[in-house]
C-alpha cells in the first residue's frame, strides 16, 4: 500500500483486494468508471489473469481503455459495453473478487446514476459467481439524489445473505459525515 491512506471507501476497498486477488485470478470491475479500480485488478491478476470491467456509458469504457493501454495492461482486461445487471452473461464462476463503485461518473453526467434494482441483481450474480474464499466490495456513496435508496437495498441484500455461506461487514469512518462513502464487504466462506 504504497503512500495510500485508507481515508475513503475506495482506498479500503484497494487494501481488501490486494490482500485476495492473486496472478492468475478471475475478477470483475461492475462499474469501470474512469479505470482506477480497473487498472488496479488488472495489476493484481497480472499478465495470466483476466478482468472483466462493465459500464453503460461509452465515455467510461474509452477512459479505461486509455488508461489500460497507457499502464501497458489492456490485454488482460476485457471491456463490456453493458450494464452489470447482465454480469452473468459474460463471466464465469469462480471469479475471486467483484468491485461496485457506485453512483456517477466522477466528471461525467451526475444525473446518470447506478441503479438499485440493476445493482441488487448485478451483485447477487457476483455473489453466486464467487469462488470459496472470494469478496465482493460495494463502494457506497449517499450524498446524491437516488444514494441513500441505493444504500439501502445494498444493505437490505447484503443482510439477506446466508451466515453459513457469506460473511458480511459494513465499514465507515465514524469521524466523518453521514454522508461520506462507505464500504460494504463480502466474503465467500471456504
Amino acid at each position: 500500500m504504497k503512500n495510500e491512506t485508507l481515508r475513503g471507501a475506495v482506498p479500503l476497498s484497494h487494501y481488501f483486494l490486494r490482500e485476495r486477488v492473486r496472478p492468475g485470478g478471475l475478477v470483475v470491475d461492475a462499474t469501470c468508471g474512469n479505470g482506477f479500480d480497473t487498472l488496479v485488478l488488472a495489476q493484481l491478476v497480472g499478465a495470466s489473469g483476466t478482468v472483466w470491467a462493465f459500464d453503460v456509458q461509452p465515455s467510461a469504457i474509452a477512459a479505461t481503455r486509455e488508461l489500460l493501454e497507457r499502464e501497458g495492461c489492456p490485454d488482460r482486461v476485457r471491456l463490456i459495453e453493458a450494464g452489470h445487471e447482465r454480469l452473468g452473461e459474460f463471466v464465469p464462476e469462480g471469479i475471486t473478487a467483484a468491485v461496485f463503485n457506485l453512483g456517477y461518473l466522477p466528471g461525467g453526467d451526475a444525473a446518470l446514476i447506478t441503479d438499485p434494482a440493476n445493482t441488487v441483481a448485478a451483485l447477487e450474480q457476483a455473489a453466486q459467481l464467487l469462488a470459496p474464499g472470494g469478496i465482493v466490495t460495494v463502494a457506497i456513496y449517499t450524498g446524491h439524489a437516488g444514494g441513500p435508496e441505493e444504500a439501502q437495498a445494498v444493505e437490505n441484500w447484503a443482510a439477506s445473505l446466508h451466515p453459513g455461506r457469506f460473511n458480511v461487514w459494513r465499514h465507515r469512518q465514524l469521524n466523518r459525515p453521514e454522508t461520506a462513502p462507505y464500504l460494504v464487504f463480502v466474503e465467500r466462506i471456504r
